[in-house]
């Protein structure tokens, strides 16, 4: 897809062929959209599960 002069603004992914690769891209953008969120250690969370 493209804007009113030409440039790339969107792209189209057939899901049914490409559903892991568009899987893969939202995962990495959910990631990033957590980077500042706050984070739980590994020993924390293993103590939690283990209560």
């Amino acid at each position: 897809m493209v804007d009113s002069v030409g440039r790339k603004t969107a792209v189209v992914l057939h899901l049914e062929e490409h559903g892991e690769l568009w899987e893969d891209i939202y995962d990495a953008w959910l990631a990033r959209s957590r980077e500042d969120e706050p984070r739980e250690s590994l020993e924390d969370v293993k103590q939690r599960l283990v209560k």
